[in-house]
């Protein structure tokens, strides 16, 4: 009876969370768009960066948030770290910032945080004890990234599979439950899901394998390059740039030249709309998935927020899209499979990363994204990620099986 009246209160919790999450994932949405439409119409935005940096770390302090991240939204439900009160308040203003002056940074991995903060805050209010507070945390994680991204399979798995603790298994359901929850309040509210037309699909060849396989290497290469550069980045800039205003104030500055030197403004903010162009216009520049791996290493490391999901999807689909057109593929289908590689070897999570490119792409591209997926992950898994402790996922799931059997 105490079992059944403990599952009762995880389902109403969750349930709770992904109503008020998803109104806030809603908010968070229309917020971003609505502050990247301004920048879009008004470059000149982008040279009071610096000040708009200077404006982010200013709240962030205000609110009590010193060094957070995902991977720390993530580890609070593995440990007994606790999250700021302010977190949500300070990563909501933080982004609408970032994306305001054009910052590169995504909204996605800004939306797990503000998900963990919003459930946080709720069940300490409800008193739960600590694995409700644990599940209901990953109850707004995922509840937040299917509000915003419109891809709820994908959130439910993502979220289980990055953590992969013991609590997953009792998770399973007030997890789904949130994640839907919430992508049924922001379709209500007119949010709408990302959604890419990959047109033609090839036909299963000899020919295609190999230059599938190229793109394979190539990608798990270019994520490597990313995730590593974003390590390194941090421990360089904090080392030499300590003073946090000075820091983001400096990558302001090298991102307005950055710029200038590019001629155009397609590295600035998230990308979606160039990823949207890579699949409805067929073009892609040769050199765009560098650019934009240097500008958003560059923002991250100096203190911008936002996440790198929305960047990592756009270097998968202008790297996979470019050598598309080399190697003689639909791009449509170079791009869908650069971005699928990219996020899998990235979060090292491979179903979800199947979840999500079949609620994105249609299961039509299903066939094709499962082996590439987990040949990119098997490849890529002892690799740095975008998260600290996620290379260990595979590990994990080894020393259980050989334990099992």
């Amino acid at each position: 009876m105490q079992k059944f009246k403990k599952i009762l209160l995880w389902i109403l919790s969750a349930i709770i969370t992904g109503l008020l999450c998803g109104l806030c994932g809603v908010a968070f949405s229309k917020s971003v768009s609505f502050v990247t439409d301004i920048r879009a119409q008004n470059n000149w935005l982008l040279y009071l960066l610096p000040i708009g940096g200077l404006l982010s770390v200013g709240i962030y302090k205000l609110c009590r948030v010193k060094n957070i991240g995902t991977t720390n939204v993530f580890d609070c439900v593995r440990t007994e770290q606790s999250l700021p009160k302010g977190l949500a308040v300070a990563v909501f203003c933080g982004t609408c910032i970032s994306h305001l002056f054009g910052s590169s940074s995504g909204r996605e991995g800004a939306a797990l945080q503000i998900g963990g903060g919003v459930a946080n805050i709720l069940s300490r209010a409800f008193k739960l004890d600590k694995d409700s507070r644990h599940i209901t945390v990953m109850c707004g994680m995922a509840a937040l990234f299917s509000a915003v991204f419109g891809t709820p399979f994908a959130a439910w798995i993502f979220v289980l599979e990055v953590i992969l603790t013991r609590l997953c298994f009792k998770a399973i359901l007030p997890v789904l439950i949130s994640s839907f929850t919430a992508f049924g309040v922001a379709t209500l509210l007119r949010v709408h899901p990302e959604r890419f037309n990959i047109g033609a699909l090839p036909q299963i060849s000899l020919s295609l394998i190999w230059k599938t396989a190229i793109i394979v290497i190539a990608g798990i290469l270019v994520s490597f390059i990313f995730c590593k550069g974003l390590s390194v980045a941090k421990i360089f800039t904090k080392k030499f740039l300590k003073n946090e205003f000075l820091r983001i104030a400096v990558g302001g500055a090298v991102i307005i030249a950055l710029t200038i030197l590019v001629g155009n403004y397609e590295y600035n903010g998230g990308g979606v709309d160039i990823i949207e162009r890579v699949f409805n216009d067929g073009f892609v520049r040769y050199e765009a998935f560098a650019l934009k791996l240097l500008f958003t290493v560059i923002c991250v490391s100096c203190g911008f927020k936002g996440g790198e999901i929305i960047p990592t999807l756009f270097i998968g689909a202008t790297l996979g899209g470019a050598l598309a057109l080399i190697l003689g593929l639909p791009i449509g289908f170079g791009a869908a499979i650069g971005m699928a590689i990219l996020f899998a070897t990235a979060t090292k999570c491979p179903i979800a990363t199947i979840l999500l490119c079949t609620e994105m792409f249609g299961i039509s591209s299903t066939p094709f994204i499962i082996p590439v997926v987990l040949i990119s992950f098997m490849l890529s898994h002892q690799l740095t990620g975008l998260y600290s402790n996620s290379k260990d996922s595979f590990n994990i799931i080894k020393q259980r099986l050989t334990k099992k059997a």
